[in-house]
């Protein structure tokens, strides 16, 4: 009874506030939290309707993303309410049409993102008030021109995309867009300019990126100046532009030109050209032989003496002979020759660089996608070395082998990339020498064993990813000379054994990554080695499995992990949390257990994790798992818990309630049909909530939340409008029928319990003293209610019988035989109402009766002791007594088969009045002087009381046989029983 109180009172405490606040829950958005921005996500609804989708947003929103729904239109307005707007993003969405005051009120927006919509047309006043736009994005449209004006109002802007449309009209283009003094990127590509003609507006003279790719231009076609403070100029995969195309058009402060994919000749157009060559990308511009390559380098040699980069990607070149980059400029920082056709089973110097001649002072040297097939030992007299080179990457190639000191000429790198090959030989001393490196890429390849003599020169290393290879084994001494290494990745290998030496000298690893692999169990002395240096221990996804419960801890030692993975064990996950497994890791802040079948958690498992501020458990249990009171007792500090798909089936204060640092909590796809609001209001920094795919069920157990996820100011229910109810009923949780809930229970239950009370001890009384009367009354009632209803029909004169026969089922055998035949027979016009023969089937009993005695003119009763035992017949005469005392109308008759006794007739005291008014005829005894003489006298009798009328002109004036002719002694009764016997 005090838990309704309370929630009673809470209820109402509850409707009091709400009539003042809205919900903080939105239908169709989720509030991204932000200490300076109010960020709100609407992504892949089926709302097809713009202002149903943002209906419910407070009007101080700053950041709007409405992305990948069927919203085909903007109408006027449509964002009024939300003038701090300051970042809008509708992209990926089905919009073609726009108000043309779509973005009224929109005045202090600066960024609006349109991409990959269906737009073809704009109207020019849509962007009018959009004065401190600074970003717009229209990319993947239809859009074929752009309206006079369209961005007259938009002086601040400074990123224009209009990629990926089918633009034709350039020198509309340049109108729009000449008066934008702040306008720096312009990004043009893929639509079908033919060329860049344009009239006396020039392009704005801030615009310094201008990208113009993909089109179909053969020529520039534009005035001298026109591209004179472009920095930035990307005419790529334009397949129809040549060198003639630029004659006349000043490039000299171009410093990136892309003309990858054109038909412009390198040499020609450099001859044409004021540009400078250390400002061209040489990528993709045909030069596909040593010849042209050699041609190049010397043109290139005659305009500058020093290069900074040189990119030749992407020329389809095979072969480079020793000399011939050797007539290049002096390559000072970067070479890239990366998509082209080397190999090093034709040409041997690649494989150590021989090629680059002269070019001893690079840096960084690129030669990725290529084809080669291995790299040899480079440890020779009077091989050139490279001292200043920094990086050196091989990636995307066939490299197979890796042969001793392949790295002897490059001694100074720091970075070496030889990831996604195919290497399945990595010699033991392929990579002597290295002494300066500190990232070593081996990622992606075929390696299956790693040898102490591997690194043992890499004592400057700092990361090494040997992820997704095919390593088994860690020996003894594999890493021992890597005392500098912070990040070890291993992670997708095959790895069932680590030596106990196999991580020593690792003493300042802080990222170890060993997920993917076959590891059946964490040894604890393999982690001694890092002692309090590991901060990130990734191991999911291995087989790591408990058959027990009372193990010692394996991260004791690791004081200051901060993020622990083990989810994703195989094949059925880990089994078991033992009790103290995480004992140690006090400084552990994110801890992962996703995927899992735990089917037992300790309930001191997570004790030691008092810092801990993530926790997932995702997927992570047995579905008939439950979560003990106080696992979580000591997670003061943690934010944010995932717990979907947990199976986890109650909500109790035991379990969540001392989480009160929580602030996320997502409870989706879990068998609880109810939330305790009293543990939600206990999270006093809980601002997140989901909720979804809960049964959750729509019944007074559930009042107090539904009200709690609509009005409560606090915590942000994910779609909680969108919520059902369980499966099979129709309303949604949130607007489930709960008036019944709030009725006083208490007092119902006390005023019906003491009428029962009361009832039950007056019912024995009252059924000893007033039961006929009851019965009575009620038969009473209904043969009154019957008549009345009868009187509005028709006249009692149209009677369909003459009689209507009363009678026991044990005396059936004289009215069949006697009665019937003397009444009915004989010529006689008289006609009888039997039950057996003239009563509705189907109909109830009680109406049959009402309907026979009040159809007929007459009611005989046939009276025996059978018959005043019956109570059905005792119905039968009350109804014919009905019409006698209180209709005054004749109409009973009775006849006595045998005699009864005084005693016998003592309880019908109806019926004794009747026998003092009304004179009875007496069956004749079959003992008498002349029995067939007393009978025929009794059928003339009977059949003269029958032709009788029914109005009666006194009580004492009787149209009936004298009682010397009858009898001595009159009888009528009334007398009810819910079980008709004689039927």
């Amino acid at each position: 009874m005090a838990a309704l109180i309370y929630q009673l009172l809470s209820l109402t405490l509850v409707m009091v506030v709400v009539q003042m606040v809205t919900a903080y829950t939105f239908k169709n958005c989720i509030e991204v939290r932000n200490s300076s921005r109010l960020i709100f996500k609407c992504n892949l609804r089926k709302e097809t309707n713009i202002s149903a989708i943002m209906e419910d947003l407070p009007e101080s929103v700053t950041n709007l993303t409405i992305l990948g729904n069927p919203v085909h239109y903007i109408p006027d307005k449509a964002f009024a309410n939300f003038q701090n707007l300051r970042q809008l993003r509708l992209d990926s969405n089905h919009l073609s049409t726009f108000g043309k005051l779509a973005f009224c009120n929109l005045s202090q927006l600066n960024s609006l993102n349109l991409s990959f919509n269906k737009i073809s047309e704009l109207s020019p006043s849509l962007f009018v008030n959009l004065h401190n736009l600074t970003f717009l994005s229209l990319r993947g449209n239809k859009l074929k021109q752009l309206p006079a004006g369209i961005f007259l109002a938009m002086l601040k802007l400074n990123t224009l995309i209009l990629q990926q449309n089918h633009l034709t009209n350039f020198l509309g283009i340049v109108e729009s867009v000449s008066h934008l003094r702040y306008l720096w990127k312009l990004d043009l590509c893929q639509n079908n300019f033919t060329s860049l003609r344009h009239n006396q507006n020039p392009l704005p003279g801030s615009l310094t990126k201008l990208y113009l790719c993909r089109n179909n231009l053969s020529t520039l076609g534009c005035d001298h100046s026109f591209l004179s403070k472009v920095k930035i100029l990307d005419l790529s995969y334009n397949f129809g532009l040549t060198e003639e195309g630029f004659v006349g058009v000043n490039l000299a402060h171009i410093n990136y030109l892309n003309l990858h994919s054109t038909q412009v000749n390198v040499t020609t157009f450099l001859n044409v050209s004021n540009i400078s060559p250390s400002h061209m990308d040489f990528s993709g511009m045909s030069v596909k032989n040593d010849s042209l390559l050699l041609e190049l380098c010397k043109l290139l040699r005659q305009k500058v003496r020093k290069l900074n980069l040189l990119r030749l990607g992407s020329n389809g070149i095979s072969y480079i002979r020793n000399d011939t980059l050797s007539h290049c400029p002096i390559i000072t920082n970067s070479l890239d020759l990366s998509r082209n056709n080397l190999r090093s089973s034709q040409n041997k110097v690649l494989n150590c660089l021989g090629f680059l001649g002269k070019n001893r002072f690079l840096k960084t040297f690129n030669i990725e996608h290529n084809h080669m097939s291995s790299l040899s030992t480079c440890k020779r007299k009077h091989m050139i070395r490279f001292d200043e080179l920094e990086e050196l990457s091989y990636r995307y190639n066939r490299v197979l082998f890796v042969n001793a000191w392949a790295f002897y000429h490059t001694p100074n790198i720091k970075t070496l990339k030889l990831n996604i090959n195919n290497i399945a030989f990595l010699h033991r001393k392929a990579l002597k020498g290295l002494y300066s490196l500190e990232t070593l890429r081996l990622d992606n390849n075929l390696l299956t064993d790693l040898f102490n003599e591997t690194f043992e020169d890499l004592s400057a290393l700092q990361t090494l990813n040997l992820r997704n290879n095919r390593i088994s084994v860690i020996f003894s001494g594999t890493f021992r000379c890597l005392n500098n290494l912070t990040t070890l990745d291993l992670g997708g290998n095959k790895i069932t054994c680590v030596y106990p030496s196999g991580l020593e000298g690792l003493r300042s690893l802080s990222k170890l990554y060993m997920d993917g692999n076959n590891m059946r169990q964490i040894d604890m002395a393999l982690h001694n080695v890092f002692k309090e240096r590991l901060t990130v221990l990734d191991i999911e996804n291995n087989k790591i499995h408990f058959s027990t419960i009372n193990i010692s801890s394996p991260f004791v030692n690791l004081s200051r992990l901060r993020d622990l993975k083990l989810g994703s064990q195989r094949p059925y996950g880990l089994t078991l949390l033992p009790h103290n497994f995480f004992r140690g890791l006090r400084n552990l802040t994110s801890l992962y257990l996703n995927n899992n079948q735990i089917s037992y958690i300790s309930t001191n498992a997570f004790d030691d994790l008092i810092s801990l501020n993530f926790l997932t458990l995702d997927k992570c249990c047995d579905v008939n798992i439950p979560l003990q009171p106080g696992i979580f007792k000591n997670l003061y500090n943690l934010s944010r818990l995932i717990v979907e798909n947990a199976g986890i089936q109650t909500f109790s204060r035991e379990v969540f309630g001392n989480l009160t640092h929580l602030e996320t909590l997502q409870l989706n796809h879990n068998g609880m049909q109810s939330l305790d609001v009293g543990v939600l209001n206990s999270l006093s920094n809980l601002r997140y909530l989901d909720i979804r795919n809960l049964p959750l069920s729509c019944t007074c157990q559930n009042s107090l939340l539904q009200n709690w996820t609509v009005h409560n100011q606090r915590v942000q229910v994910l779609y909680v409008y969108n919520l059902p109810c369980q499966q099979g009923e129709k309303n949604n949780f949130y607007n489930f029928e709960t008036n019944v809930c709030y009725i006083d229970l208490g007092e119902y239950l006390f005023l019906s319990t003491a009428a029962m009370v009361a009832f039950l001890t007056a019912f024995p009384l009252l059924h000893i003293k007033l039961y006929w009367k009851m019965k009575y009354g009620y038969y009473v009632f209904r043969s009154w209610f019957g008549e009345q209803w009868r009187k509005l029909k028709e006249e009692e004169e149209n009677c369909i019988y003459d009689a209507f026969v009363s009678y026991n089922s044990n005396d059936e055998e004289w009215v069949m035989v006697q009665l019937l035949p003397n009444l009915e027979g004989n010529g006689s016009s008289l006609k009888l109402c039997l039950h057996h023969r003239d009563f509705e089937p189907g109909r109830d009993i009680v109406d049959n009766i009402v309907t026979a005695v009040y159809s007929s003119r007459k009611t005989i009763c046939v009276v025996s002791r059978n018959f005043l035992q019956s109570e059905w017949c005792s119905l039968e005469i009350q109804l014919a007594s009905y019409r006698l005392f209180d209709e005054h109308r004749d109409v009973l008759l009775l006849i006595f088969l045998e005699p009864v006794s005084e005693r016998q007739m003592s309880s019908y005291h109806r019926m004794r009045k009747v026998m003092l008014k009304k004179t009875y005829l007496q069956w004749p005894a079959s003992d008498c002087v002349n029995p067939e003489q007393a009978q025929e006298l009794f059928w003339n009798q009977l059949r003269r009381a029958l032709k009788t009328g029914n109005k009666l002109e006194t009580e004492d004036n009787n149209d009936t046989p004298d009682s010397d002719d009858l009898g001595d002694s009159d009888t009528q009764t009334l007398i009810a029983d819910g079980n008709y016997n004689k039927y």
